[in-house]
């Protein structure tokens, strides 16, 4: 009878246990899952915040509106903590067999949860500023401490992408990340620094 294959869920692990696993190489848990665990705090402090706007401005559409996709959000980082360990499986086993083809091919699936993570952290930005001018007190400063993290699980996870992209031996796929990142990267810092100066109470409009 075959042994059965045990499959780590990094998800469900304590976050000391996570954190451990993360700071030990020979774990499958990569620059990724640190990423999405990262985003995961981000989107749980706009949830936090959402539903403290929602609890002193009363019940409408657009606060529910928050409130239900800003879980949505945190739910769907924490769930992209382990997947980023299986889209990199395909690399580790290109990389040990050493086949260029196969490399280059998993090279680009390897990255995909990271740009999802750049995808949404972009998104939970975009949330932190509409939210920012309807919170007051410690919801303001919940926002933007998500924004914080938020920006931060963006350029780790860029940062990562940037390096893969690296390894490629076609330049103009080169070009096209390292460009595509820059506008994407300049877009969000424009986009934190607005919900950044309106939480410290200035007017950036």
């Amino acid at each position: 009878m075959a042994e059965g294959i045990k499959i780590q869920i990094y998800r469900n692990e304590t976050f000391d246990n996570l954190t451990k696993k993360l700071a030990d190489p020979s774990e499958n848990a990569d620059i990724g899952s640190a990423a999405a665990a990262c985003a995961a705090l981000a989107a749980s402090m706009l949830a936090r915040s959402a539903l403290q706007i929602r609890e002193a401005r009363g019940e409408d559409e657009k606060l529910d509106w928050y409130v239900r996709n800003t879980e949505i959000l945190r739910s769907y980082m924490v769930k992209l903590i382990d997947e980023d360990v299986k889209c990199r499986g395909p690399l580790r086993r290109a990389l040990k067999e050493g086949d260029e083809r196969s490399i280059e091919a998993a090279r680009q699936a390897a990255v995909s949860i990271c740009l999802e993570i750049v995808n949404m952290m972009g998104k939970c930005l975009d949330l932190a500023l509409e939210m920012i001018g309807l919170a007051d007190g410690a919801a303001k400063a919940e926002l933007a401490t998500g924004a914080d993290l938020a920006y931060g699980a963006s350029l780790s996870a860029g940062r990562y992408i940037l390096y893969m992209g690296g390894l490629s031996p076609d330049e103009t796929y080169r070009y096209v990340i390292k460009r595509e990142n820059e506008l994407t990267m300049q877009a969000q810092k424009e986009t934190y620094e607005r919900v950044i100066t309106i939480a410290a109470g200035a007017d950036c409009e």
